[in-house]
């Protein structure tokens, strides 16, 4: 994945943009993503704040590059014209998809990627956009992926466009580890639209779901039974098995143990405690017990992890 980071961009944009990948490389304990990231001359980008993005190469149109993702802001206009805008575009079109970061996306529509798709900006941005690109469907939502180009109103909604896209690639629990890593409560199934104030939705629009999962979280050390959890909000075991089907696409069970492995992997990682202790904080009966589920999820044993 290239990033091409332009001049007068938000540094909270590159964060949302590239941290959730970094944190899903961590949590799976491989490198499921990779990427590098360019300017336009080779030099680091001066962000909005006043904090410089190291970059690591000039950007490179002639190159084939796998996903093209484009982050601007302020002084994006520039980059629009001439011969940049021209090989980008060339670039773009060779890629297996592209996307378009807060004003980055004027660069995608510049570049003639946007016609007849749909595709957002910030809501600044909206009506100048719309009249800059009449075969646009412009939308004013958070984030929008139309076939290979996805675009991006701001830096929230990049996170929670980057969360979508290693759901469907990882799974919807993958994607909740993910952002419990950054206290996030929601993976997003769809991108509502932008909003001064972002109204707090329950995770995966079913309050019985949540409620649920935050009960699993809060008993990793003393687990409970499904039918506990079930007993607890007011549903039967049946529908909680359901409910985690449709939602998430694994059964209670699974998802409460995928939790607690999490939760064990972290303490592997990041602290030396003994892992008969860590067996225990996670739920587990035994060491043997908690090696023989840890190596079955991440396909190695604790002791080698650290």
């Amino acid at each position: 994945m290239t990033f091409l980071v332009l001049p007068g961009a938000s540094i909270m944009c590159v964060a949302s943009a590239i941290d959730p990948l970094r944190a899903a490389n961590r949590i799976a304990g491989e490198q499921l993503y990779s990427w590098k990231i360019t300017s336009p001359d080779g030099l680091d980008t001066q962000t909005t704040s006043g904090l410089a993005v190291t970059v690591a190469d000039t950007f490179e149109a002639n190159k084939h590059h796998e996903v093209i993702v484009i982050i601007g802001g302020f002084g994006t206009a520039p980059y629009g014209k001439g011969p940049f805008i021209s090989s980008l575009a060339k670039a773009c079109r060779q890629a297996r998809a592209v996307g378009g970061i807060e004003a980055g996306t004027w660069l995608l529509g510049r570049a003639g990627l946007l016609e007849g798709r749909a595709a957002t900006t910030h809501f600044e941005d909206l009506e100048d956009f719309r009249t800059s690109f009449p075969n646009t469907d412009i939308r004013q939502d958070r984030f929008i992926i139309d076939g290979p180009v996805f675009t991006s109103s701001g830096a929230a909604p990049t996170f929670e466009l980057m969360l979508h896209l290693i759901r469907a690639r990882q799974g919807v629990s993958f994607a909740m580890n993910v952002a419990a890593v950054f206290v996030h409560e929601q993976v997003h199934t769809s991108a509502p639209h932008q909003s001064l104030i972002a109204s707090r939705q329950p995770a995966l629009n079913d309050p019985r779901l949540t409620k649920a999962i935050s009960l699993m979280e809060s008993h990793i050390d003393e687990t409970l039974t499904i039918s506990a959890i079930a007993k607890v909000i007011g549903v039967t075991n049946r529908a909680l098995e359901k409910s985690f089907s449709k939602r998430i696409g694994e059964t209670p069970a699974h998802f409460y143990l995928g939790l607690r492995l999490a939760a064990a992997r972290k303490m592997v990682t990041d602290t030396r405690l003994p892992m008969t202790e860590i067996a225990a904080r996670a739920g587990f009966t035994s060491a043997a017990v908690f090696s023989r589920a840890f190596g079955a999820r991440f396909g190695r044993t604790p002791s080698s992890l650290r």
